[in-house]
């Protein structure tokens, strides 16, 4: 069961957006210091208005990009499940099993 869970590279996807954003920023710094150096306001505004740009989407990508770890759950963890259900079937013959299910097919292994 722990092997058959997605595989996708999510994390990666988090790492991709960590990245471009440290680099948006490392452009920015640029920009700013070649306005103090004298280059033309109107080249660098448009500069500026694509980093920012690149940024916020650098940003949105990583605040949809899901923690893997959150969804992923460990061979513990699905043990642990397994076992737990196994016992709901113990705890439904009693009463006659489960709602919606009769007691015979019940004991059929319901």
């Amino acid at each position: 069961m722990a092997n058959a869970q997605a595989t996708d590279d999510l994390p990666a996807l988090g790492t991709v957006a960590r990245a471009t954003i440290a680099e948006c920023d490392a452009k920015l710094e640029r920009y700013r210091a070649a306005l103090d150096a004298g280059a033309d306001p109107t080249v660098v505004i448009g500069w500026i208005a694509q980093t920012q740009a690149e940024r916020t989407r650098a940003e949105a990508d990583l605040h949809a990009t899901p923690n893997k770890s959150s969804q992923r759950m460990s061979r513990t963890e699905i043990t642990n499940l397994v076992q737990a259900l196994g016992d709901i079937v113990t705890d439904w013959a009693p009463v006659g099993g489960p709602p919606g299910l009769s007691n015979e097919r019940c004991v059929q292994g319901c």
